[in-house]
């Protein structure tokens, strides 16, 4: 398992202010766990140590399971670099000592996760069958293994992809700022293109913020990337990888896009001034933008990306048999992740529910956010939900997407030739292959 190339792809960190305040959970539903609900079965102290990722709110949910379960503490590690996070809990597994009770993994991370299921909790012996019916049947089968007769995790969010948007600056190009009237203008990748030309032409600006973001927006509209079902390497030959380097070449030479990395203090601080006007991401990346961008509340709205969704991201969270205590771990998780905290996930951070009862609610659909210009954000994120396709990303994504950005910087950064940085980008993958 250590034989791992995984080239840093980090995730966020820090909280999102928000006027919602997390409640206790209510009485159980269709949708809430029972037992996390029960009276206490015994007074003992319990610690149970809990490995987190990027920004998702869930030191502030441990604390409010302290009003459910007083005698349950839940210690968080966080940590914003994913590439680190799985890492570190490998070497653990490798040592045989060091692995928390609870750990958050990110889904393209799972399938190199799945190849040590011996070390992890089968989480159907909790009970976990039971609470299958309460997912996305696509969100619950990949954590799936021997006939669904292995979970290894419990969802936590999805990631539909959304164009994230800057109505001042739009406004001052003569563009529709309303996001039914933005998205016709942008609902196929040529028209995108065209929108892109006249918005630097008549601001100076780049339209969107970086390379790596643009690219994943058409990647992620395939079923599967760089990998077949079998797993063997496919990203040569699939024309959706190809048309996502071609196009954003295209945009790179053509101007506007900026030249910036994720997760940078430089990134967020050309969140925060509008040096851009377009963020292509996510539905977790609402909440990062919160972080980034405090002094532009109310200026950014949220629109459908061209020619439909992807889905980039989201989680599972698993229990290492390393851990002392199962069944307070598995009461602790059901609880963090039924109906109620996701809306509350959701609500605070962004974490876009894999509960889809939750899609049709009043609870979600009405939540307005007075950042996002009072814009009722999840009807966008509920649509772009429904229309997602299950992706395969293979044991080798992570590293593999890493050499493909690599190329496309170099193109930006070096000017280089973009045919040449294509066939170099092969042959590393290729090598990559063969390693590992």
């Amino acid at each position: 398992m250590l034989v791992l190339t995984l080239a840093a792809c980090g995730g966020s960190s820090g909280n999102s202010s928000s006027s919602d305040t997390p409640k206790p959970s209510e009485p159980a539903s269709a949708t809430t766990t029972p037992a996390a609900s029960e009276a206490p079965k015994t007074e003992e102290p319990i610690e149970l140590t809990f490995w987190t990722l990027g920004t998702n709110g869930y030191d502030e949910l441990a604390k409010e399971y302290k009003k459910v379960k007083p005698n349950i503490t839940i210690k968080i590690q966080n940590t914003s670099d994913q590439t680190a996070h799985h890492n570190n809990m490998l070497t653990a597994l490798s040592a045989g000592k060091g692995a928390p009770d609870i750990f958050m993994l990110e889904i393209a991370f799972l399938e190199r996760f799945m190849e040590a299921k011996d070390s992890f909790v089968n989480l159907n012996d909790l009970g976990a069958k039971d609470l299958k019916g309460n997912y996305l049947d696509w969100k619950w089968s990949q954590a799936s293994s021997d006939n669904g007769n292995y979970q290894f995790g419990l969802p936590t969010d999805v990631g539909p992809t959304v164009a994230y948007y800057r109505t001042d600056l739009l406004a001052q190009a003569g563009m529709p700022t309303d996001p039914e009237g933005f998205y016709k203008t942008i609902d196929t990748w040529d028209k995108f293109d065209a929108v892109a030309k006249e918005f630097k032409a008549k601001t100076g600006k780049v339209f969107v913020d970086m390379p790596d973001l643009l690219y994943n927006s058409i990647r992620d509209q395939a079923n599967e990337i760089y990998y077949d079902k079998d797993d063997n390497f496919i990203g040569d030959t699939n024309p959706q990888v190809k048309k996502a380097w071609d196009y954003t070449v295209k945009a790179i030479q053509e101007g506007w896009v900026g030249n910036n990395s994720l997760w940078t203090p430089e990134w967020g601080q050309a969140t925060n001034n509008g040096d851009f006007a377009v963020l292509l991401g996510p539905a977790w990346m609402s909440g990062v933008i919160k972080g980034n961008a405090k002094d532009a509340s109310g200026k950014w709205m949220i629109t459908q990306m061209p020619e439909g969704p992807g889905n980039w991201g989201g989680s599972f969270i698993s229990l290492p048999k390393e851990g002392k205590h199962p069944k307070e771990a598995f009461e602790f998780i059901s609880w963090l992740l039924n109906k109620d905290q996701q809306l509350t996930s959701f609500k605070t951070n962004g974490l876009m529910p894999s509960i889809p009862a939750l899609y049709d609610d009043p609870a979600f659909t009405g939540y307005i956010d007075d950042y996002y210009n009072k814009q009722a954000v999840a009807v966008e994120f509920g649509k772009a939900a429904k229309n997602v396709k299950q992706i395969h990303y293979g044991k080798l994504h992570d590293g593999t997407d890493s050499i493909f950005k690599d190329g496309l910087r170099n193109v930006l950064s070096k000017k280089s030739d973009p045919n040449k940085e294509w066939d170099d980008v092969i042959k590393k993958v290729k090598e990559l292959n063969k390693r590992s």
